[in-house]
């Protein structure tokens, strides 16, 4: 009975593509390990920006500063 528990950023994923994921997954395991897609489960769990951190800073920071960084390069106003 495998348990496959996938964590993402929330950032407007679509019901679609969740079930794009569900699907995809247990197809994977069934086709490389041979498991019961009856008996597979996919857990997809979203997580806030400010609670998912890189290299020390929250995702959301990361982000913001991505964002400052392309308008300086475009020569855009914030």
């Amino acid at each position: 009975m495998p348990y496959v528990h996938i964590q993402i950023t929330r950032e407007e994923v679509t019901a679609e593509q969740k079930s794009a994921l569900i699907r995809g997954t247990t197809e994977l395991l069934e086709t490389v390990l041979n498991k019961n897609p009856a008996t597979t489960f996919v857990l997809i769990e979203e997580v806030d920006l400010d609670n998912w951190g890189i290299a020390g800073r929250s995702v959301s920071a990361l982000r913001r500063e991505q964002i400052e960084i392309r308008a300086i390069q475009t020569g855009e106003k914030q």
